[in-house]
């Protein structure tokens, strides 16, 4: 078994704090329902990748552009929050997985219904 490595570690601690920052700290118009699917920090802890979905396509680019202009209000926040000696800098993604399996899950039905 792979030890669990520091970076593993710090991506859940950052997934966690970034769920409750952005449900009760940001107030940015256009952010939609969100939620944070995964966290990716590189091994030198210099730089996070934070994925997320949101409830409805057409909230995605208001809340890709919300949490963009939030992204160093984020890290601050993490900075505050966790003890780390530097915050990573914080890039957000939007997660297409979830889009792909419910195009996937549609898709079978269809066929389903054909047989």
């Amino acid at each position: 078994m792979l030890p669990y490595k520091r970076s593993q570690r710090v991506a859940n601690q950052i997934q966690r704090e970034v769920s409750e920052i952005v449900m009760n700290r940001i107030k940015a118009p256009g952010l939609g329902f969100i939620t944070i699917t995964d966290v990716e920090v590189s091994d030198d802890l210099k730089h996070a990748k934070i994925f997320f979905s949101v409830l409805k396509d057409e909230d995605r680019k208001p809340t890709e552009e919300a949490l963009k202009h939030s992204a160093s209000f984020v890290r601050g926040e993490l900075g505050r929050r966790m003890k780390l000696r530097s915050v990573p800098e914080i890039r957000f993604i939007y997660d297409e997985s979830i889009g792909y399996g419910n195009n996937i899950e549609r898709l079978i039905k269809k066929i389903n219904e054909g047989e």
